[in-house]
C-alpha cells in the first residue's frame, strides 16, 4: 500500500525527538533537491532538515517546477530528452513527457497547464502541454540556452543564453520572437521580482545582474556582484521583495542584494559551487545546493548564518520548495 511522503513526515514529526529543525514549516513542507549523478531527488523534510524518501527519476534531473495544485513535480531530464512527472503524495516518477533535445530548466504557465523548456544543446525553447505531451512549439534563440521564466500574466516566455550573452523574449502562446537583449557575460538564470514588473539576468562570468523591464522590454541597469569575479548563477526574492539572494559558485558563498539600491550589503559563506536556491514561503529559511559539496545549506535568514548542513546525492542541482 502506497503511504503519502506528507503523511509520513507529519507522523515522524510527532515524535518530541524530531522537533529540532526550523520550525518555521509545517510538517506538510517538503524540499525536493535534484541530484544530478544518481538520478534521484532528494525529498527533505524542512521541520527537522532530514531526507525522508528518494525519488528515482531519469537521467541528468536538473530544473524543476511544481504544479499550481502542489501535486505534481516536473524535472528536467537531460540525458533522456524529457520531463520526469513525480507525484508528490507517492514520490513516485509516473510517467516521462517528451521535451526536445537535453532539457535543463523547466518553468510552468501560471495555470500549470504548459511547460517551458530551455534545451541546451540545439538551442531552442520549447513549450510542451503537459496533459498530452504535445511538443506546441520550439523556437530557436541564443547558444546555450540555461534560464527560463514566464512573466506573472503568462504572456512572455524569457530564455538566457550563456554564449549568446543574451535573452530572447518569446510569446509564449506562438513561439514567435519578440526580442533579443544583451545581457552580462555567460547569462544564467532569469528570476522575476514578486511584484512582476523587473526581470533580474545573472551573469556567471561577468560577475553582474542585469535588470530588465517587463512592460517594455528593455533594459535599465546592470550592477556587478561583490568583486565581479564570484560567478554568481541563481536568484531567489525574499517574499516582501526588499532583498535578492544569489548563489556564487567559484565563490561558495550566497550574496545578499538590497533591491532598491542594487547593492551587496552581505554575504555568507556556503559549501562548494552552491547552485540551485530557495526561500520557505515565510522567508525565514534560505537553502543552497552546494554542487561540489554534495549537500544542501539551511540558513536562518536573521542571523544570515549556515544553522545546518543536509547530505544529498551527489551534485545536487536544483532546489524546489513545495509548501
Amino acid at each position: 500500500m502506497t503511504v503519502s511522503i506528507r503523511r509520513l513526515c507529519a507522523a515522524a514529526f510527532a515524535a518530541p525527538l524530531l522537533l529540532t529543525g526550523a520550525r518555521s514549516a509545517s510538517p506538510e513542507q517538503l524540499l525536493y533537491v535534484s541530484n544530478e549523478l544518481p538520478n534521484t531527488i532528494s525529498a527533505i523534510a524542512p521541520r527537522n532538515n532530514t531526507v525522508v524518501a528518494t525519488i528515482a527519476v531519469g537521467k541528468r534531473p536538473r530544473g524543476m517546477a511544481l504544479s499550481p495544485d502542489r501535486r505534481t513535480v516536473y524535472v528536467a531530464l537531460g540525458e533522456d530528452d524529457a520531463l520526469g512527472v513525480v507525484d508528490v503524495a507517492s514520490t513516485r516518477q509516473t510517467r516521462t513527457i517528451p521535451a526536445g533535445r537535453d532539457p535543463e530548466l523547466v518553468v510552468l504557465s501560471p495555470d500549470g497547464k504548459i511547460a517551458y523548456v530551455s534545451n541546451e544543446e540545439i538551442a531552442h525553447a520549447s513549450a510542451i502541454e503537459v496533459a498530452s505531451g504535445k511538443i506546441l512549439f520550439s523556437t530557436p534563440v541564443g547558444v546555450e540556452p540555461e534560464g527560463i521564466g514566464v512573466t506573472r500574466d503568462g504572456a512572455k516566455v524569457y530564455v538566457t543564453a550563456e554564449t549568446s550573452n543574451s535573452v530572447s523574449v518569446l510569446d509564449a502562446k506562438t513561439g514567435a520572437l519578440l526580442h533579443t537583449l544583451h545581457v552580462g557575460n555567460n547569462p544564467r538564470t532569469v528570476a522575476f521580482t514578486p511584484d512582476g514588473t523587473r526581470a533580474w539576468v545573472s551573469a556567471e562570468a561577468g560577475g553582474n545582474v542585469t535588470v530588465i523591464d517587463v512592460a517594455t522590454d528593455s533594459v535599465l541597469a546592470q550592477f556587478p556582484i561583490r568583486d565581479g569575479k564570484t560567478k554568481p548563477v541563481r536568484i531567489a526574492f525574499s517574499p516582501d521583495g526588499r532583498l535578492a539572494y544569489i548563489t556564487e559558485g567559484a565563490g561558495a558563498s550566497v550574496s545578499i542584494v538590497d533591491v532598491a539600491r542594487q547593492t551587496v550589503i552581505d554575504s555568507i559563506a556556503v559549501g562548494r559551487r552552491p547552485w540551485g536556491i530557495a526561500l520557505s514561503p515565510d522567508g525565514s529559511r534560505l537553502y543552497t545546493a552546494d554542487g561540489r559539496s554534495d549537500q544542501v545549506s539551511v540558513i536562518d535568514t536573521k542571523s544570515r548564518k549556515v544553522i545546518a548542513t543536509i547530505k544529498t546525492g551527489e551534485r545536487p542541482n536544483d532546489l524546489l520548495y513545495i509548501p
